[in-house]
């Protein structure tokens, strides 16, 4: 049997706000795989369990750029270990160059786009001088670059910690902004079910029919409920499935609006600063501690 220790039980309960006791029985029945332990959560917490996945733990700024004619556009990520540095002026300006020059060189990944010219310099260049006036470190994540087959519309929002970057076919420019506004509230995590990975589908099945199994319901019955609950799983997750948030009745969908306004979404990107990162939180008692103790040994 996989040896479980304190520090696995630490992350997953980091992972998912789970009781202590809770995260070792569960790494305990999964013989020490966190996957599997914080599905086993799933099953017995509910969506509590996942409460981390949506944790943003990294400072930064999302930046868009978008040409004048619609046509084509970058949303762009650059992270700080502050959100006083995400605020910086030449910092904000770092951000807004870099995805001008993703929209207009279209570099294949980061490295290709931290050799591109700035200024006397490189992007690369521009980045560590930055660095080292500031005094903090702050590295450049992520970018997509959009050729639309319609018109491209962007929302920020957050202080520029959420940004929106979507591709819209027909309709007008308000329905545009309403649908850029809609992802950054309910953030989707695809157009529609053909973007959701089989193995989310996979595990949201499973918990479904072990928590069916473990309410008692009859055997017969649970494929049917775990069918049922994946469904409901893909109108949450789904632009097109999910309900609009300017409804007036509360149920009209994306997809139904759409059809109304006779246009269609190409594609969005969603970025939300930090998503996924995890920052070492210091326990601010424990440092004075330390700090304390430190010093009293050197006397």
């Amino acid at each position: 049997m996989a040896e479980i220790t304190a520090s696995m039980v630490k992350e997953l309960r980091e992972k998912t706000d789970a009781p202590m006791m809770e995260c070792k029985k569960a790494l305990t029945e999964a013989a020490g795989d966190m996957a599997k332990a914080e599905e086993i959560l799933r099953v017995k917490l509910g969506n509590k369990a996942s409460k981390a996945a949506t944790r943003v733990a990294a400072e930064g700024v999302v930046a868009i750029h978008i040409a004048a004619d619609g046509k084509l556009g970058s949303i762009f990520e650059i992270n700080s270990e502050t959100d006083f540095v995400a605020k910086n002026d030449e910092f904000l300006k770092l951000a807004a160059d870099c995805a001008r020059l993703v929209a207009e060189k279209n570099p294949a990944d980061v490295a290709a786009l931290s050799a591109l010219p700035m200024g006397e310099g490189t992007v690369e260049s521009t980045r560590s001088a930055l660095v080292g006036k500031i005094g903090e470190n702050m590295s450049i994540r992520r970018f997509v670059r959009v050729a639309a087959k319609g018109k491209l519309t962007s929302y920020i929002h957050g202080g520029s910690k959420i940004g929106v970057l979507v591709d819209v076919v027909g309709g007008d420019e308000q329905l545009a902004k309403d649908l850029a506004m809609h992802i950054a509230a309910s953030k989707p995590k695809s157009l529609d079910s053909s973007g959701v990975s089989a193995d989310l589908l996979d595990m949201e099945r499973r918990i479904a029919i072990e928590k069916a199994r473990e309410a008692g319901k009859p055997e017969a019955m649970l494929e049917k409920i775990a069918e049922g609950t994946v469904q409901k799983y893909l109108k949450d997750v789904t632009l097109l499935g999910q309900v609009f948030v300017k409804a007036e009745d509360g149920k009209q969908t994306i997809e139904q609006l759409l059809k109304a306004k006779g246009a269609s979404v190409a594609g969005f990107t969603l970025f939300i600063v930090g998503e996924g990162i995890e920052k070492k939180v210091n326990d601010f008692a424990a440092e004075v501690a330390a700090q304390a103790a430190a010093a009293a040994g050197n006397k």
